[in-house]
């Protein structure tokens, strides 16, 4: 019986799997976001609150735990000097998982995880007026100009001349 045993094993050797975690919860930190397996987002999700419960504490001794776990110092860095800041108030659940489906080749389902301060940058819209006018570019015929006719008139003018001449 596996009674009071935290955290899942995901058919995987102790140091791949820490590994495997502490890789994960880097990219998590630099990105902000990143899609993966639901078993493995779940539990990355404790390694993620840790982390950030150790990012809030803001000492030398938390910041060398964080170290020696993250093994980079830019995201040891960001961890501390952003990310930590903006979750000061929360008590835990620093990280929100989203179902996204089962993936193609072996219908794994998928999931995505993200810090619950990420807000994706807003893009300008635009305004049904320009993208029409663009689509519309694309798909027209560009239209010959009245210098354009001339030029060609002119060279034609000249090739009849040419074979006068001969």
């Amino acid at each position: 019986m596996r009674h009071r045993v935290a955290g899942r094993k995901l058919s995987r050797h102790t140091q791949h799997r820490e590994l495997m975690f502490r890789n994960m919860v880097v990219s998590l930190l630099q990105h902000e976001r990143i899609k993966t397996t639901l078993a493995k987002g779940k539990e990355l999700r404790s390694w993620a609150d840790k982390i950030i419960s150790l990012g809030k504490k803001a000492n030398l001794h938390a910041r060398r735990q964080v170290f020696a776990l993250l093994r980079n110092e830019s995201i040891v860095k960001k961890l501390f000097d952003e990310i930590a800041p903006k979750m000061k108030d929360r008590e835990g659940g620093y990280t929100r998982i989203y179902k996204l489906g089962w993936r193609q080749g072996d219908g794994a389902p998928l999931s995505l995880v993200e810090l619950v301060t990420f807000s994706p940058p807003e893009q300008k819209k635009k305004s049904t007026v320009k993208k029409a006018k663009e689509v519309l570019e694309k798909v027209t015929p560009k239209k010959k100009g009245k210098e354009e006719k001339k030029k060609k008139e002119k060279e034609k003018k000249e090739k009849k001349a040419e074979k006068k001449e001969k």
